[in-house]
């Protein structure tokens, strides 16, 4: 008896399928739009009304985002663990709990007036938790798979490894927001002093990273095109940095006994001075690297959402230098590299836009033509696209 050949069974949300962790950025990106606009010097109705409008959309960007990934886990189950298993996808699960995180902070400066005070603690309250554990998972997952289970090449370092380091000192500088909120006594002082804990935790591991990033810049030269943008992430770890000890110093009065209240507000200027002075000489070395790769041919990926969020951590960090220094310096600063996220912003959902209408966005991997296939197997990353 011939058995007929039974048809194959089409895919169930096929327009997911390539869509990676990644895309958590262009939430980060939106997010930090409106909790930036928020610290700016010169703060008017208006403006305030674009942020929250801004974070709003953010807001509804992370609720769409997190079902479509819930689709591609339930229907590409295959395609998700090839993400965790490509090195170069893998960090981009930092993405998840920043953008958790950034969302819920935004909900605490911009978001009172859609949300009120106690809707927008607890948005915030559940958002810092989640982030906070997902940042955790990451940090301590993604080293673990890139020692155990990826096979990585010198010349494939970029940026991107920073992002699950980074992902706690987002917890830590936007956790302060919340001790205000805590029953006075050990509660906040726990919360501060956890904050603290993963300030450093990330700090440390960043400076680990950060090393290995500029020898492969070094020894192997410029990034591929559609990576350099890229370049930018490493403003994240210093802009936020310098954003949490400025938090710290803001609730330290009241929550630690001093002399350690003074410790944190002593910190918050000997150590964000010079960490802005190293951003904002990064940002040179990364801004001439993008003006490179476009007059080399470099056109629009996801990886232009790099240009935004780590630009957003300049600015509160810049901010929060001002309040504590009193420089009207640090005030102009606020609001040039303000200016900045804003064109970044604008160009990368402009892209993003466009991808989607067309249906280039999500898309296939694609193999990069300069790099050589390593030896070794391993998983193509759609992280560029």
């Amino acid at each position: 008896m011939v058995i007929a050949a039974q048809p194959p069974v089409p895919r169930r949300a096929p327009r997911v399928r390539h869509l990676g962790p990644n895309w958590y950025a262009a939430v980060m990106g939106t997010a930090a739009v409106g909790s930036a606009g928020a610290v700016l010097p010169w703060h008017t109705g208006p403006l305030r009304t674009g942020c929250t409008v801004v974070w709003a959309l953010s807001l509804a960007l992370l609720v769409a985002l997190l079902a479509a990934r819930a689709l591609h886990w339930a229907y590409h189950g295959d395609q998700a663990r090839d993400h965790l298993l490509d090195p170069a996808t893998a960090p981009f699960y930092g993405c998840l709990s920043m953008a958790l995180l950034a969302v819920g902070g935004g909900a605490m400066t911009v978001g009172r007036d859609p949300l009120g005070a106690a809707g927008a603690m607890a948005l915030d309250a559940v958002l810092f938790v989640a982030g906070t554990v997902v940042g955790l998972a990451a940090a301590v997952a993604v080293p673990y798979l890139m020692v155990v289970r990826h096979r990585i090449e010198p010349a494939q370092i970029s940026p991107v490894w920073l992002l699950p380091l980074v992902a706690p000192m987002v917890s830590a500088a936007l956790g302060p927001q919340l001790v205000p909120h805590l029953p006075p006594g050990q509660p906040r002082q726990t919360l501060l002093l956890a904050c603290f804990a993963l300030f450093g935790l990330s700090l440390l591991a960043t400076l680990l990273m950060l090393p290995l990033v500029f020898a492969r810049l070094i020894v192997s030269g410029p990034l591929p095109l559609a990576l350099t943008p890229t370049l930018f992430l490493v403003l994240g770890p210093l802009g936020q940095s310098t954003t949490a000890v400025g938090a710290f110093a803001d609730v330290a009065p009241g929550v630690v006994a001093a002399p350690y209240d003074r410790g944190f507000v002593v910190l918050a200027v000997l150590y964000g001075v010079p960490v802005m002075g190293f951003a904002l000489l990064w940002l040179a070395f990364a801004a001439a690297q993008v003006a490179r790769a476009r007059r080399r041919g470099m056109g629009f990926t996801m990886t232009w959402w790099g240009f935004t969020f780590p630009v957003g951590t300049c600015v509160t960090g810049a901010a929060a230098l001002a309040r504590h220094t009193g420089l009207a310096a640090y005030d102009w600063l606020t609001a040039g590299l303000y200016g900045v996220l804003l064109a970044a912003w604008a160009a990368a959902a402009v892209g993003t836009v466009r991808g989607l209408i067309s249906g280039e966005l999500p898309a296939a991997p694609r193999t990069a033509p300069a790099a050589p296939r390593p030896a070794t197997g391993r998983t193509t990353s759609d992280a560029v696209r």
